[in-house]
């Protein structure tokens, strides 16, 4: 099966700063390459600093890499230009740790999840209406809080409000980057099933950015482990679990205290 994207060799680089001279760069990534299969979740998980968020940026057409390929359906979208790049973009969304600085403060959970129906100038107003609250149906937030800001929501409920919001322009990825590591355990809980349940039902392709190996372990598919801008290790969430091979990856499976849990529910299901 052809892969949804695949990142080859991709590398980034910033200026070191301001005082640096203009040949001094940081690779923030470092010859990244990966492939997301259709309908899986990809779990890519590192110490901040490691290149997660930038990985994740670059993916969306949100940064320019510096070389390398981003195919998403065979089509290199990191050659675009920006008009063809923004045909992509709803194809690939983007969900963050903290929703409330993604969210208009000022706007309702329907405005804002009708927002990507108006940018996109998709359907009558009616039209939107009706359907952003049907995405709030999917993501289970009550109609009668359709009229409420973020303010009045709770944490999870701003993230299931998030979450709509991606679904809006039907993409084919979505990126969560720390999307659950804001919110305690049992909301944590019945965010991942939400994200389970919309993939079985929608087909969609996760990229799953956390430092949480243990809930890498509930969620994904495939695990890849990043530190200083590369991929160190990756393969099939069991594999990566139980024989780790890169030191970076058994440090970071040591500093899991809910791993052992896991890992044993993994291995028995």
């Amino acid at each position: 099966m052809q892969p949804l994207l695949r990142v080859e060799n991709l590398v980034k680089h910033y200026a070191a700063g301001r005082s640096a001279r203009p040949k001094d760069k940081v690779a923030a990534l470092d010859g990244v390459s990966l492939s997301f299969q259709p309908q899986t979740t990809t779990a890519l998980v590192g110490e901040s600093g490691s290149g997660k968020s930038t990985l994740a940026l670059c993916i969306a057409c949100l940064e320019t890499p510096t070389s390398g390929t981003i195919s998403f359906e065979g089509i290199d979208v990191a050659a675009l230009g920006e008009n063809q790049q923004r045909l992509f973009r709803p194809q690939i969304q983007l969900v963050f740790q903290d929703p409330a600085s993604s969210l208009n403060p000022r706007w309702t959970a329907l405005e804002i999840v009708s927002e990507p129906f108006l940018v996109q100038r998709r359907f009558t107003k009616p039209d939107r209406a009706v359907r952003a609250l049907q995405l709030l149906d999917r993501v289970a937030i009550p109609r009668k809080m359709a009229g409420r800001s973020p303010d009045e929501l709770s944490g999870g409920q701003k993230q299931r409000l998030a979450i709509a919001r991606a679904l809006a322009l039907e993409p084919k990825l979505i990126i969560l980057d720390e999307a659950l590591s804001a919110l305690d355990c049992s909301v944590q809980a019945q965010i991942s099933n939400l994200l389970i349940e919309l993939q079985s039902s929608l087909g969609l392709t996760y990229l799953f950015i956390t430092h949480d190996f243990a809930m890498a372990a509930h969620l994904a598919d495939q695990i890849a482990v990043m530190e200083r801008g590369r991929i160190v290790e990756s393969g099939p969430v069991e594999s990566v679990l139980r024989f780790p091979t890169h030191q970076t990856t058994r440090a970071l499976l040591a500093g899991t205290p809910r791993l052992k849990e896991s890992t044993r529910e993994l291995v028995s299901a």
